[in-house]
């Protein structure tokens, strides 16, 4: 069984932009359908899955993800025409009567929402695709099926979280014997994810895009300042709901800008920042209280659920589990004995989702937890070659022989105050680099999160970035059991007490870090260099954040990897077994590495 499952609404921005000209350009973002992509499903089981953005270049992209699927096909060595299902993820048909009451909603739904959208987009880029192997699952399902088949569990409770799917924002499975039952739902009029991107747009950043922003400046603000308004708006109910009446205060019909609420917010809470405007203690205040009441509704909706059914077992999707500080305060909640979230929890994942439940629909499942979604395109060593030639005039490269070899050297200039560029295999599908697609310092150094922030990745100054720790070591650093897994970079923990003034790069203003482990079964060539990075500074741990810069989404190809290398400052750039650097760089200080 081969199935092909898509994610993203192709024409859902443009429909904005055409049906409601001169708005502000971050509004189009309050739409659906965005962070399009594409995952291989083969006899049950995913193989291959990549993002749309990282082909067309175009950041959080909802176009149809041609890129992506011509990716997947192209490395399972198959074509179109031996794909027996393409499945989206959405189906709005069930409510097609409520669109068609308004005009504009009605053509909101046969541009954009319809399955025959969808199929139109199919058969634009595959003519001869038959439509009758065309199917829609349900949005929540699809990301309740990313978590459920891929947590490697028979039975635990799954939790959707999101802005909304097609009308809810929540949704609540009891999971058991490879088959999904919907226990709960929460309608998208309450949706604390819709809430918390609203304030997100508030304090001067993106929708659908700059929450983790918010996450990383809650820490330098005072929650109680403004908890009494998050409290008064956001009520918890007593049966697992909640309610959120701000959000039910529409204008401008169809428009669905949120005008009213966002209207109240500036006259309630502060006046709406714009996004050059400087970061006050305002701010930072609101950010805390926001933060604080999107925690304790996860918490309350998740324990509610777990006394309801006493499942001791958790899986999670949708865009609210990004949300790590969150997942942290759940983790150590003690409502469950294991916590999985789906590393690919947002949009990108519900297309691997969609692939799950149809495979599982059809009786072939292979459930198992992947620990690490190395699933993207991996480039041969032509592709590298080609790429260092195009660029011949502006670095010299050095080769290694063997990955140990390379490992030392990268382990030696980590040690000597380099940040390097990491680029190794295939590439990691999510938002996060696991150590295929990243940008790497010492932790230890003080200077290093300034540097990084201002001179490489071009981004705000409060924002934290994470460590990549050796396994065996998490214990020691951090304030987790030994051997606590935490492969995905999507939980932020305590950094002990000891050692926060050891590692300044990578502990936050709160004492807290989004750890990434690593192990040599599931991520073995970054583990090995990590073993490198211990014996030259005595930590297996290294500063690790994505190999992009501001407003760009992480590097495919190797010739992105090198041009966006080029137009930062980082100091040394690594493919696969090769070293790269400005020709000036090597000449006055890297000599020694081209005669060794």
């Amino acid at each position: 069984m081969k199935i092909l499952g898509i994610s993203g609404l192709d024409q859902s921005v443009l429909f904005r932009r055409q049906q409601w000209p001169g708005l502000d350009e971050r509004e189009y973002r309050i739409s659906q359908g965005h962070d399009a992509a594409a995952a291989l499903v083969l006899d049950g089981k995913c193989l291959y899955a990549a993002a749309e953005e990282r082909f067309s270049r175009k950041k959080h992209s909802g176009e149809f993800p041609a890129g992506a699927i011509d990716f997947c096909l192209r490395e399972a060595g198959l074509s179109i025409d031996d794909i027996d299902e393409i499945a989206h993820a959405f189906d709005y048909s069930p409510y097609k009567s409520i669109f068609l009451l308004d005009p504009i909603s009605a053509r909101l739904y046969n541009t954009v929402y319809s399955r025959e959208a969808f199929v139109a987009a199919v058969q634009n880029h595959f003519p001869h695709f038959p439509s009758e192997r065309i199917v829609q699952v349900n949005h929540h399902l699809a990301h309740a099926a990313s978590a459920y088949y891929t947590s490697g569990w028979n039975e635990c409770l799954v939790i959707v979280l999101d802005g909304m799917g097609e009308v809810d924002s929540v949704s609540v499975y009891l999971a058991r014997d490879g088959r999904l039952e919907r226990i709960h739902r929460i309608p998208a009029t309450d949706s604390i994810g819709i809430l918390y991107s609203l304030i997100t747009l508030h304090l001067g950043f993106d929708f659908n895009a700059d929450e983790y922003k918010i996450m990383g400046l809650a820490p330098y603000g005072d929650p109680a300042r403004f908890r009494e308004f998050f409290n008064r708006i956001v009520t918890l109910g007593d049966n697992g709901s909640i309610r959120i009446p701000i959000l039910h205060m529409q204008s401008n019909g169809n428009e669905n800008t949120y005008q009213a609420t966002r209207g109240l917010l500036s006259g309630s809470l502060i006046k709406e920042r714009q996004p050059d405007e400087e970061i006050t203690d305002d701010h930072r205040d609101v950010a805390a209280a926001l933060q604080e009441v999107l925690e304790n509704t996860l918490l309350y909706i998740c324990g509610y659920f777990a006394s309801r059914t006493g499942v001791r077992k958790l899986a999670l999707a949708g865009g609210v589990a990004l949300n790590c500080t969150a997942n942290g305060k759940l983790l150590q909640s003690g409502h469950f004995d294991e916590v999985y979230i789906q590393p690919a929890a947002g949009d990108d994942g519900s297309a691997l989702g969609a692939a799950l439940h149809r495979s599982a629909h059809a009786g072939c499942i292979v459930n198992e937890r992947q620990k690490a979604p190395f699933l993207g395109p991996a480039y041969r060593n032509g592709n590298v070659a080609s790429a260092l030639r195009h660029q011949a005039e502006r670095i010299e490269a050095v080769t290694f022989s063997t990955l140990d070899e390379t490992c030392a050297e990268a382990a030696r200039l980590i040690q000597a105050g380099s940040v390097i560029a990491w680029y190794r295999g295939r590439m990691e599908f999510g938002p996060r680099a696991l150590g295929h697609r990243s940008i790497l310092a010492d932790p230890g150094r003080p200077e290093m999160r300034d540097r990084i922030n201002a001179m490489v990745k071009m981004r705000e100054a409060f924002r934290p970035f994470a460590p990549a720790v050796a396994i065996e070591e998490v214990h020691r650093w951090f304030d987790v059991p030994p051997g606590t897994e935490l492969p995905y970079m999507i939980t932020i923990v305590d950094v002990r007490e000891p050692y926060r003034a050891e590692l300044p790069a990578i502990t936050h203003v709160n004492g807290s870090a989004r750890v990434q482990t690593v192990s040599a079964k599931d991520n073995g060539d970054f583990h090995v260099l990590l073993e490198a990075v211990g014996r030259f500074t005595g930590r297996r741990m290294v500063l690790n954040t994505s190999f992009n810069i501001k407003g760009q989404p992480i590097v495919n190809t190797p010739g992105e990897a090198i041009e966006t290398y080029l137009r930062t400052g980082i100091d040394y750039l690594f493919i696969e077994n090769t070293l790269v650097a400005r020709k000036s760089t090597l000449a006055n200080s890297r000599a020694s590495v081209l005669t060794a």
